[in-house]
């Protein structure tokens, strides 16, 4: 039995354009087993940290799922997009002239600590058996209840108007597409997510994770 299969953790940066069952596929193929799972999907427009389990690891997956997330991004005022990202193309533009540092610092105070946050329609959530950006985009009306979730920490790391700058740690569960437009409604502009990355996932860090090049040469040169 190969290492593999007996169980590995491993930590990729997952690049741009890439969905998180396409580095899982890669993996299948390159150490031939099937049972390999991810823990904790990154849109295809995010990067960073992506956890996978092989082997009997695939266990463990619920326990890293269920740890806390630490993310970096941007985000753009003055519109909105129906992704709340740049998977769609921005609408209903606001003027953003009154926006100001004080006002954008005010606002992230709405979302600290316990909140109730309505995931995206366009999102992998299965509602009567199937996935809602399926039905989102056959133009089917979506109703998404809305969660509790958990935001440590948000801060403002850097404002070049109309683009904002963060950092968040949050539970499980949370959507930082959903805080962009959420954020943005608070503000009375609209604002969407124009980049994101995964930083950490518990103890583990994007500081200890491999391009998919560095983990093809690792799997290769498994002795």
């Amino acid at each position: 039995m190969s290492r593999f299969e007996e169980g590995q953790v491993l930590l990729i940066n997952k690049p741009l354009h890439w969905t998180s069952f396409d580095v899982v596929r890669k993996i299948r193929n390159l150490i031939k087993i099937k049972k390999v799972g991810h823990a904790g999907t990154l849109d295809p427009l995010a990067t960073g940290l992506l956890i996978l389990c092989t082997g009997k690891f695939t266990k463990r997956i619920n326990e890293f799922m269920a740890q806390e997330k630490e993310y970096t991004g941007s985000m753009i005022l003055g519109a909105r997009t129906p992704t709340y990202d740049l998977e769609s193309e921005p609408e209903n533009f606001k003027d953003i002239a009154l926006i100001n540092e004080s006002l954008i610092e005010a606002a992230t105070k709405e979302f600290k600590g316990e909140i109730l946050q309505t995931p995206p329609i366009h999102s992998a959530i299965k509602k009567d058996g199937r996935r809602v950006y399926e039905l989102a985009r056959q133009g089917i009306a979506v109703k998404l209840e809305p969660r509790k979730i958990f935001i440590k920490e948000f801060e403002i790391t850097g404002i070049s108007l109309p683009e904002i700058r963060f950092r968040v740690v949050c539970s499980t569960g949370t959507y930082i597409r959903s805080l962009a437009n959420d954020f943005g409604e608070a503000l009375g502009c609209g604002a969407y997510l124009s980049a994101l990355c995964r930083t950490r996932i518990g103890a583990f860090s994007i500081n200890q994770s491999m391009t998919m090049e560095e983990t093809e040469k690792f799997i290769v040169n498994d002795p």
